[in-house]
């Protein structure tokens, strides 16, 4: 298994403790925001664990309506409902026997399924839909979330019993905004991974660099990695520059070091200006930086006039 990609003390710290939890068989909750790398935690674990030759089953809890999920979850008989299976089908909690079950986006679980999902982890028993059979089973159960749990306990939206049965052990992923160390090895990382998958040749520019380590990444790595991955495929250079990043990372870029009190208006005015004078810079002539902008050629040369930028017709 590859090891995560790691540099910031409060993530080898997380490592640290995931590794130590690996080997027992402990519920854990594992908290943090979208595309902070939950899941890569997760896996870890799995890896890690005495259980890492055994299966480890994904379900989110927030893709499938109720009635899904439950027949996913515990599987069901024949004749269970209309369109089941001649020979009925396993759950899920019985293919990961023996293994590990991450339930992705806990919060989510509608309030009929968090009673049978408390049964189960109080007595490792499970039922399939229209079936009186009671299976037993060994898995063991990774629960996570974007939110937060326990505040969804004090609103009412989840219970909690279940709360305390899934916080055994709670982990914590920060932001990537707070682990800035991480950046630039990951910037790496995937950098070699799409150039391997690809067989292409990308170098970052030190300019992207510079602004990829003070980038907030509301997505966090997940946006990381989608800039990395658009940047490479953006160009046919084996330099990417900034030009080459996301039109809505460029914007954030452009009004980075704007004051508070800069109006809409000119924040929109000097992010067009930058474009154009990128495009008008990798363009042979206007009509081609008018294609790339996307607009006519009239329109590209009255905004040129309006914003004293020169260029060859």
């Amino acid at each position: 298994m590859k090891s995560p990609v790691v540099q910031s003390r409060s993530m080898r710290n997380l490592l640290e403790q995931a590794n130590r939890i690996a080997a027992f068989p402990t519920t854990i909750l594992i908290e943090g925001p979208t595309g902070a790398g939950k899941e890569v935690i997760a896996d870890f674990i799995h890896q890690m664990s005495p259980r890492n030759t055994m299966p480890f089953i994904k379900i989110n809890c927030a893709a499938l309506p109720e009635t899904l999920i439950e027949s996913e979850l515990f599987g069901y008989e024949n004749g269970a409902f209309t369109g089941a299976k001649r020979d009925g089908n396993p759950g899920l909690f019985e293919l990961a026997d023996k293994g590990t079950l991450l339930l992705d986006e806990i919060a989510e679980l509608p309030a009929t399924l968090q009673v049978k999902l408390l049964r189960v982890l109080q007595d490792r028993e499970v039922r399939r839909i229209g079936s009186s059979f009671i299976r037993t089973v060994d898995v063991r159960i990774l629960a996570s979330t974007n939110c937060n749990l326990l505040e969804r306990v004090r609103t009412g939206h989840f219970r909690e019993d279940l709360y305390y049965r899934l916080h055994v052990v709670k982990l914590v992923v920060p932001p990537l905004k707070e682990r800035a160390e991480d950046i630039l090895p990951l910037c790496s990382y995937y950098l070699n991974e799409f150039c391997d998958t690809y067989k292409i040749v990308r170098q970052l520019d030190q300019t992207v660099i510079d602004f990829l380590q003070n980038y907030d990444y509301p997505g966090n790595v997940r946006e990381l990695r989608n800039i990395i991955e658009y940047a490479c495929v953006n160009t046919s250079e084996e330099r990417i520059s900034l030009e080459h990043l996301p039109i809505e990372v460029q914007f954030k870029r452009s009004t980075s070091d704007f004051d508070d009190e800069y109006s809409l208006e000119a924040r929109l005015h000097a992010l067009e200006g930058e474009l154009i004078t990128r495009a008008l810079k990798h363009s042979r002539s206007v009509r081609e930086a008018s294609k790339r902008l996307q607009i006519s050629h009239p329109t590209l040369l009255r905004k040129m006039k309006k914003h004293g930028i020169t260029g060859r017709v």
